[in-house]
């Protein structure tokens, strides 16, 4: 997944630099092909350096808490992504752990933040501004709950349980998703939309919250409409 992302970003390029030989003088088009390396390459030795050899991360990238971050293959995620376990804060301690699976890809400003438990299955896509997240900034269910007059900031990050994300599952751009939530293999998740509760194998969902919009049938091989309730 990473080798083709890779080449369909070079092929990419190249069309664009065809493009701009036409129209700039050629010291132009050189300082923008060995700006270009450079950014690809920068992006290849940070993944190297937090221990993800088969990974491209943007430039302008914060990865924290890699001890407890996993990648079982191929990655690439663009500029100015946050992944975050969060293993402190304000005086409590946790063991959070995130897990990436094989080919996963998000585009920029991807935001995963874990105090307890985020895996993300095989081959999965996110689109631009994507938030997962296992865990808020205060409780405001159960019996304990936060105070209005406590401001947010110093309010204890509490997790309900952790978030599972199956494999083959497209997420559009600005998604959020606080768990506890299981989304299912094979979803599709619209742009925009918050997913507070569990996403069932094979469907598209959207809205806020997110509502089941459309099912695969395996019989005719179609995205179906679901009947409204």
């Amino acid at each position: 997944m990473l080798q083709v992302s890779v080449l369909e970003k070079v092929l990419k390029r190249l069309s664009q630099i065809s493009s701009v030989v036409k129209q700039e003088r050629l010291r132009v088009v050189f300082f923008r092909v060995i700006a270009w390396i450079i950014y690809m390459m920068e992006g290849k030795l940070f993944a190297y350096f937090v221990g993800w050899n088969k990974a491209y991360v943007g430039r302008g990238s914060r990865v924290i808490g890699t001890r407890f971050i996993s990648v079982r293959g191929s990655m690439s995620v663009g500029r100015y992504t946050w992944i975050e376990a969060v293993t402190e804060f304000g005086g409590e301690r946790y063991c959070p752990e995130i897990q990436f699976g094989d080919g996963f890809h998000a585009s920029e400003r991807l935001h995963v933040s874990a105090n307890n438990y985020i895996e993300i299955g095989d081959n999965c896509l996110f689109g631009s501004c994507v938030y997962v997240s296992d865990h808020n900034h205060g409780s405001y269910k159960g019996d304990v709950q936060s105070h209005p007059n406590e401001p947010p900031g110093v309010r204890k990050l509490v997790s309900h349980g952790s978030v599972v994300i199956g494999s083959n599952v497209w997420i559009g751009d600005n998604v959020t998703i606080v768990g506890p939530v299981r989304v299912g293999d094979g979803v599709v998740i619209g742009a925009n939309s918050f997913v507070a509760h569990d996403v069932p194998d094979n469907v598209i969902v959207g809205g806020v919250p997110a509502k089941i919009l459309k099912e695969f049938n395996f019989t005719n091989g179609k995205w179906e409409i679901v009947a409204k309730s």
